[in-house]
């Protein structure tokens, strides 16, 4: 297992003895506000959930939907995610691939993740709840591990349980492949394991990986093996939720709706988030290796944050509210943040893309929010400036949302299922720095257009 594995609670401190597994501990959090929900007792005698992010991903996908539990009561000590060192698949499993993890890896991964949340709130069981890879990983553990003794629910959630193609020459020895010997294991007799309460959760046409053709794996044209309720599992409460996609499936209030339910029994009080009067924010700066995403920690980056006007994204201060370098653990925290506030984050980390980052208002507190340097693309570097609006948490689904600059559709979002979470503008050279309205249906972000010319971009990151 990698040294640098980082599995975290939602806020609170680690108890003594996780630093052997490698799991820095983690600065808590100001106290909980008197407006904010309040922890309710009774949620301890359910299991503790641990949120296991999907392919090329990060724990940071989650802090919505933590907000969300929080926002019913349970308790935030009782709620893990997991940022796997190397999220990226390999493109065969069973072959060694520079900056990418095995299913091996991430069942290691996650047993150690699942021992860990034991130990903290001394629980029997945990919950586990996986965005597409991440129910690989979770159905793994289960069937091939000891998962079944330590784990009640698991929920997938847009996991490509049966592939996102069923081939024997495409996507060779892939555990995204339906043909191929990781998910052949895994569907060969039962496709649950007794013991465990199962869910599923499925879009019913816009999950691209769960497409007849095969355009949303780059492969147009191809037939793939795989429908809609590819998704489903055999034995498993399956959920579809209409109009969502792939994302969508895992991140939307309704999934989080789904997923409490099947978890706790009965609905949530609210699918809102509760503002906090006083959150506080924390992250980890992320990392690149040979091109590809990691979510090892990076050492001597820069952190600023501006607060911004939410009209223009121009910085109101002369000084940043916040600065710190981050060490070894890559942490760039805490930050006391304003529930109606807007940020703009400056990443610059030595030798790549000074990256800033503009956010809409934090209304909870989050040691998730993790950070990574732009890659510019080459056709891109010639601009003046560039622009990004990007979704983590669901595509842009033309006709579905409303995506724009300055009132304008967004570029590059093509028709049909959603399969683009992000849209770039490229402001010609000579246009003077200008703000640039980001919207994405009801989330609107002003930014200011940096210059490319500078080696820096621009990032309109959407909560939900």
């Amino acid at each position: 297992m990698p040294q640098n594995f980082q599995f975290r609670p939602s806020r609170r401190s680690f108890l003594a003895g996780t630093a052997a597994l490698g799991l820095t501990p983690l600065l808590a959090c100001a106290p909980r506000p008197q407006d904010a929900a309040v922890a309710v007792p009774q949620f301890d005698t359910y299991p503790p959930v641990i949120f296991v992010h999907g392919n090329g991903d990060t724990a940071a996908l989650w802090h919505t939907s933590i907000w969300r539990w929080e926002s019913n009561g349970f308790p935030d000590k009782r709620l893990f995610a997991v940022d796997f060192p190397y999220p990226l698949a390999r493109s065969n499993d069973a072959e060694y691939q520079a900056g990418r993890s095995s299913t091996q890896d991430q069942f290691e991964q996650l047993s150690v993740a699942v021992q860990a949340a034991l130990r903290q709130t001394g629980a029997g069981r945990v919950a586990l709840v996986g965005s597409s890879r991440g129910g690989n990983a979770i159905r793994n553990y289960l069937k091939n591990g000891p998962g079944p003794a330590y784990v009640s629910h698991a929920v997938l959630c847009g996991t490509p349980n049966h592939g996102v193609i069923v081939s024997n020459d495409k996507l060779v020895g892939s555990e995204f492949n339906g043909a191929a010997p990781f998910l052949r294991r895994l569907n060969d007799g039962l496709e649950t394991v007794p013991g465990v309460q199962w869910m599923t959760t499925r879009s019913d046409a816009f999950d691209k990986f769960a497409q007849p053709d095969g355009a949303g794996i780059g492969m147009p044209g191809t037939p793939t093996g795989v429908t809609a309720d590819g998704p489903a599992l055999a034995g498993a409460k399956n959920i579809v939720l209409p109009g969502l996609d792939h994302r969508e499936v895992a991140f939307h209030e309704k999934a989080f709706a789904a997923t409490w339910d099947f978890i706790i029994g009965s609905p949530p009080a609210t699918t809102k988030i509760l503002p906090e009067s006083n959150p506080v924010l924390n992250g980890k700066v992320n990392g690149m290796a040979r091109g590809v995403p990691t979510n090892l920690p990076v050492e001597g980056a820069t952190v600023e944050i501006w607060e911004t006007n939410p009209q223009t994204g121009a910085r109101l201060r002369s000084a940043a509210s916040h600065r710190k370098v981050t060490g070894a653990d890559g942490y760039w925290g805490p930050f006391q943040a304003s529930p109606t506030a807007t940020y703009e984050f400056v990443l610059s980390v030595p030798s790549q893309t000074t990256t800033h980052i503009y956010r809409s208002p934090f209304p909870r507190s989050s040691a998730h929010i993790h950070l990574r340097t732009a890659v510019v693309a080459d056709r891109d570097r010639q601009a003046g400036s560039i622009v990004t609006i990007s979704r983590p948490r669901g595509y842009f689904g033309p006709g579905r949302d409303i995506v724009t600059f300055d009132g304008q559709p967004a570029p590059g979002i093509p028709a049909g299922v959603p399969t683009n979470s992000t849209s770039t503008l490229a402001i010609p050279r000579g246009t003077a720095q200008r703000t640039v309205v980001c919207r994405c249906n009801d989330e609107t972000i002003a930014v200011q257009s940096w210059a490319a010319t500078d080696d820096r971009a621009v990032i309109a990151e959407l909560h939900y």
